[in-house]
């Protein structure tokens, strides 16, 4: 079977991100034919219509990545309940100009971790607000609203124990309802 490729934008800009952690932990519980790769954000310029028709070489860069992939993953923290701006900025990014958006009809999941007891709730119900507009279609079930603590992680950065079981079932939900949507 021919490898599928998932673009995964992460949220966070953290050196230490607990979203970081939870993508390539992801990554690692997904069957060999899919290969996940983490899209740099960080030097993507603030959205700015006046340069959508000179686009940044970082815009240019992000929107091939994107249209590249068959499907995608993003990870977010949750702050002020919603997204985190950068996120936002990349998403602008690749659906503009208008009539010009690399999202539309590629599969995604929203998934993330916070410190806070809700997990992500809120940011993750913002986000697939916006997917739903730009044409992506999301997988409901099951939601991951996961709470960073202590364990999420074991020290070579795979899922821990206390939540392997359940990421890697998600994992074959999300695997399968891609390959059905592709």
């Amino acid at each position: 079977m021919a490898q599928i490729k998932v673009a995964v934008i992460v949220g966070s800009l953290r050196k230490d991100s607990f979203n970081l952690k939870l993508a390539k932990g992801l990554a690692k519980l997904a069957p060999p034919d899919f290969s996940f790769e983490i899209l740099k954000l960080d030097d993507l310029p603030l959205y700015n219509q006046d340069d959508d028709a000179s686009p940044a070489a970082t815009v240019v860069r992000f929107k091939e990545q994107i249209a590249a992939s068959q499907a995608l993953l993003f990870v977010t923290p949750e702050y002020n309940r919603s997204i985190p701006g950068v996120l936002k900025n990349a998403i602008d990014h690749a659906s503009r100009p208008y009539g010009k958006s690399v999202w539309g009809g590629k599969p995604g999941a929203v998934v993330g971790a916070s410190v806070g007891a809700i997990g992500t709730a809120m940011a993750q119900q913002h986000l697939r607000n916006i997917l739903g507009y730009l044409n992506v279609p999301t997988l409901g079930q099951p939601e991951v609203f996961i709470h960073a603590k202590e364990g999420l992680f074991n020290p070579d950065g795979s899922i821990g124990e206390a939540s392997l079981a359940f990421l890697q079932g998600w994992m074959t939900q999300y695997t399968a309802w891609v390959q059905k949507h592709l």
